[in-house]
């Protein structure tokens, strides 16, 4: 009866040990893992930052009117450009074209 028993508790003492050590394992996976995403994180942060400085620079206004200039052609509004136009040949348009646009 006492032999039964011993074995009995050999058996619970190698299955609790084999437990001890599949949530020992474990525990240092998940720590590792949460490393790592720590780390990805805190890399993910600092690239946000980092595009959100690049994005400050390329939206200055000087950029925006040197891109607009360049690239769209556009410039600048001065008196010796602007066009002005009379409401009366709107309208009269507007009327010639049976008051549609």
């Amino acid at each position: 009866m006492i032999a039964r028993l011993n074995i009995l508790l050999a058996i619970v003492l190698v299955l609790s040990c084999v437990w001890l050590i599949r949530t020992s394992h474990e525990s240092r996976h998940l720590f590792v893992e949460l490393d790592k995403a720590q780390t990805q994180s805190h890399e993910l942060q600092l690239e946000f930052e980092r595009l959100q400085v690049d994005k400050r620079a390329q939206a200055t206004p000087l950029r925006v009117e040197k891109l607009a200039r360049d690239k769209l052609r556009m410039f600048s509004n001065s008196p010796t450009f602007t066009h002005y136009v009379n409401a009366s040949a709107g309208s009269a348009s507007a009327a010639a074209s049976g008051g549609r646009p």
